[in-house]
């Protein structure tokens, strides 16, 4: 039996740009993608700190480091300057997700890593 664990997720970014009108995704800055182990195109769920909206969609590289920008409608739900939980997870078996500690990349008000747990 598989069971879905967070693996990684970075916490306390600060979206840093909105585009309604694209296709679709979370941009995120790629050396905050390596630092939480972020894929391009990987599914993740935001949770905005400040609204509570949570949506599903998947990860690209943003145009610029540290950059967090929601594309396409979920910049209906998620406000620039918001601060997001942005979460990534994996498939594990029962014996792989009790030794499995997920990463926490904790960000600084203008997404500058702070600490990673």
């Amino acid at each position: 039996m598989l069971i879905k664990v967070l693996k990684s997720k970075l916490h306390n970014a600060t979206v840093t740009a909105t585009k309604l009108h694209y296709s679709g995704s979370l941009g995120i800055g790629s050396e905050l993608m390596q630092a939480a182990g972020i894929e391009p195109y990987e599914a993740i769920i935001i949770a905005d700190i400040d609204n509570g909206s949570r949506l599903e969609t998947y990860a690209i590289p943003a145009e610029q480091d540290g950059g967090i920008e929601v594309l396409g409608a979920a910049a209906k739900l998620i406000e620039k300057g918001h601060r997001v939980i942005i979460m990534s997870f994996a498939m594990l078996t029962l014996d792989e997700a009790k030794e499995f500690n997920p990463k926490t990349v904790v960000l600084r008000e203008n997404n500058e890593i702070e600490k990673i747990i």
